[in-house]
């Protein structure tokens, strides 16, 4: 149970209830952005902010925002996640971040506190990949970094700025708030971490850095059953050592003093027929790093490895070619050291960490000092029907998110 009397954990688990029984039918926990699901999840987050005495507006990116009325003129603590998900995999993910920051809001309104500054609720539009391919959609929008020409994206049947007017916004107006004083994010780990060393709090200092690098491998097509092992020039087989090499690479990296992982997660090949040597192979590795220096690192080996499989093999490969490259964006150092001294006055246990996963955080981090606190979830999973989190753990980041919020405001 928290230990703050002010967070009150059934209303969490209500609302985060509530959300999650709104679902594609044959797809729990789906609610994806730019459906007429999410537009469902979104009234009922509508009608919980006006209960609990938030004045809200749909803004030009497409956010749902919940305001309170500070007491002064100081500018804006921002709270806030998503309420879209994945396919199959959203009953936590975002959805969490943005019961715990509603909670705040009616525990301060309970505990009769008027903050110097105001305090906005947020339900960012797109965190997650959405139908028209691109992520973070409403965080993006709101402070003027979505490309513009992410607005003529088509998805079924209609283009991106067709879906943010559907979900009351204008994609016509331009963002760039400038009255943002800080931006906190509550969040279930997506990792095994916390679970792992048994820790009630994560204080994430960076959100890492995430670079998508491809790779095409050239061969012959020839008959299976006629061209002899020895003279093949087997495009797949060349591939399988090429990903068995990143493995071995990131993993050496991974063992560094900074966060690294890597995936080959994306892979197609041709022709992809049983009686033919495959003549082509593309691959897509996700790469994240905290540290820019080690995604040079990772580059240059994943270069080594592939100039030598191409030689021993016979096949061609050119160069690894990176298509994406976000760097890691660094919270603010003060207000992590919050969120640790809220951790410790409420009797619970914290650890720094880095985020491993791109979250809206990331792009408020530009505009104003950010920060997230990260709870467990069961066995790290997320982003699958399996995903869960314990509404204990979660009133608890609530009462760290609340402390923090009231330390920020005397700032």
């Amino acid at each position: 149970m928290t230990r703050n009397l002010s967070i009150k954990a059934e209303r969490i688990a209500a609302d985060i209830g509530e959300l999650a029984a709104i679902t594609e039918p044959d797809s729990p926990w789906t609610r994806r952005a730019f459906t007429p699901m999410f537009l469902k999840g979104r009234a009922y987050l509508e009608r919980r902010f006006r209960e609990a005495g938030l004045r809200t507006h749909v803004d030009a990116a497409g956010n749902l925002v919940g305001a309170r009325k500070g007491g002064g003129s100081q500018g804006v603590i921002m709270l806030g996640s998503h309420s879209d998900t994945v396919p199959n995999g959203g009953r936590f993910d975002g959805i969490a971040g943005v019961a715990a920051a509603l909670e705040v809001a009616r525990a301060l309104d309970e505990a009769g506190i008027v903050l110097d500054h105001d305090l906005e609720i947020v339900d960012f539009l797109a965190e997650e990949v959405s139908i028209f391919g691109v992520s973070c959609i409403g965080s993006r929008g709101m402070l003027g970094l979505r490309p513009a020409e992410w607005l003529e994206r088509q998805a079924d049947g209609m283009s991106l700025a067709d879906g943010i007017c559907m979900v009351g916004g204008d994609p016509s107006a331009i963002g760039g708030r400038n009255d943002i004083k800080a931006f906190l994010e509550l969040h279930i780990e997506q990792g095994p971490v916390l679970e792992r060393d048994g820790m009630d709090i994560g204080a994430v200092t960076a959100i890492a850095g995430i670079t998508r690098i491809e790779i095409v491998i050239e061969g012959r097509a020839d008959h299976a059953g006629t061209t002899p092992m020895g003279l093949r020039r087997d495009a797949l087989t060349s591939a399988s050592r090429v990903v068995l090499g990143i493995e071995r690479i990131a993993s050496e990296i991974a063992r560094g003093p900074s966060h690294f992982a890597a995936t080959v997660g994306e892979f197609s090949m041709e022709p992809n027929a049983a009686n033919v040597v495959p003549s082509h192979v593309r691959m897509l590795i996700d790469a994240r790093a905290e540290d820019p220096a080690v995604m040079d690192q990772f580059q240059d080996a994943v270069v080594a490895l592939t100039a030598q499989t191409a030689e021993k093999s016979g096949v061609t490969i050119p160069a690894p070619r990176r298509i994406s490259n976000n760097p890691a964006t660094p919270m603010a150092e003060p207000v992590v050291a919050l969120i640790e001294e809220s951790a410790k006055g409420l009797g619970a246990s914290s650890r720094r960490m880095v985020s491993g996963a791109g979250h809206d955080a990331a792009f408020l981090a530009k505009a104003a000092p950010a920060a997230m606190i990260f709870i467990p979830c069961r066995d790290g999973r997320s982003h699958a029907p399996e995903e869960w989190a314990e509404n204990d753990d979660i009133a608890l980041g609530a009462a760290v998110l609340y402390e923090t919020v009231l330390k920020l405001d005397k700032q």
